[in-house]
């Protein structure tokens, strides 16, 4: 059972709209009749109804200055980017899975040190500037679960924060908080000691998906998630275990500090989305498991996963 956010009545299949993210009842579903922030954005082609990745209409009314309009491929609703508009989640964990694989076969035909070069973003090396990317969609590829946990909570939670800031700044979200958070944990190693000539690094896209909840913690702090479809807890309970965890640095060959700061990342970019715009949260969510953050466990010998 859901409450309809406008009269707060019971539905057994509750309307979720696809362009304010609210939970209606049959009476309240039609965008008009809730009051829906869409259609204040009906004419607008940066709005909700845009791929989500077309800039050629700003605000001013001026495209001259747009990079969107200069580029050689239509990214309007219906061009070829507009399969990212509300996809970008699904997009990400495709990648994820699409690296986790291609690590296996480098790792099988080429061995460790080109894997490291290509995918583990190191202390030893910051320069490498391509790691500060495939660090985030590489995880360890002798522990499943690293991925599997990281998927589970960007599954369920990317699709919500999606739907509150549109498919660009989710995107800007999720790749930048995983940058960030890569870049802290290297520095923290840099200057706990003397490196050693291989070990240490991080990979995972644990920043990113923490980034993720503390948008949707900040947003909708109330919000109740279903462990397993059966244990209900708010989401603000959830976050501060997590934060807890990293900052006393709960498990061994956990990112810790990576952690902490995506959550960071992702509670200031929250704060700043509550202020700036008229956002409708959900009543209630299931998670169906992996836990929240998804922590990696162990790992190997001095390198991080998050």
């Amino acid at each position: 059972m859901a409450k309809c956010d406008v009269c707060g009545k019971a539905e057994n299949l509750p309307y979720n709209c696809r362009h304010c993210g609210g939970t209606f009842c049959s009476e309240h579903r039609l965008p008009e009749n809730h009051d829906c922030v869409g259609l204040k954005q009906w004419n607008d082609p940066s709005g909700v109804f845009d791929s989500g990745f077309d800039d050629s209409v700003s605000s001013s009314g001026s495209s001259s200055s747009s990079l969107a309009s200069k580029l050689p491929i239509d990214t309007g609703p219906g061009g070829p980017l507009a399969y990212f508009r509300g996809n970008m989640t699904y997009t990400f964990l495709a990648l994820m899975w699409a690296t986790f694989f291609a690590q296996l076969l480098v790792l099988t035909f080429a061995g460790p040190d080109l894997h490291r070069a290509l995918f583990v973003l190191t202390p030893q090396n910051p320069e490498y500037v391509w790691t500060w990317v495939t660090s985030i969609f590489a995880h360890s590829p002798d522990w499943i679960f690293h991925i599997v946990f990281n998927s589970i909570v960007i599954f369920f939670f990317g699709p919500l924060v999606e739907r509150y800031v549109g498919s660009k700044n989710f995107a800007i979200l999720f790749v930048a908080s995983g940058v960030i958070a890569g870049l802290a944990q290297i520095a923290v190693q840099a200057y706990s000691g003397p490196l050693p000539p291989v070990g240490g690094g991080v990979l995972g896209a644990s920043g990113a998906a923490l980034a993720i909840m503390g948008v949707v913690t900040i947003l909708n702090p109330k919000l109740t998630v279903y462990i397993f479809f059966v244990l209900p807890a708010p989401i603000w309970l959830l976050t501060v275990l997590i934060a807890v965890v990293s900052i006393f640095g709960f498990g061994e060959g956990i990112a810790h500090e990576a952690h902490l700061v995506g959550l960071i990342c992702g509670l200031a970019y929250g704060e700043y989305v509550r202020r700036t715009k008229n956002v409708r949260t959900l009543n209630q969510f299931q998670l169906g498991g992996g836990g929240p953050g998804g922590p990696g466990g162990p790992g190997g010998p001095g390198r991080g996963r998050f």
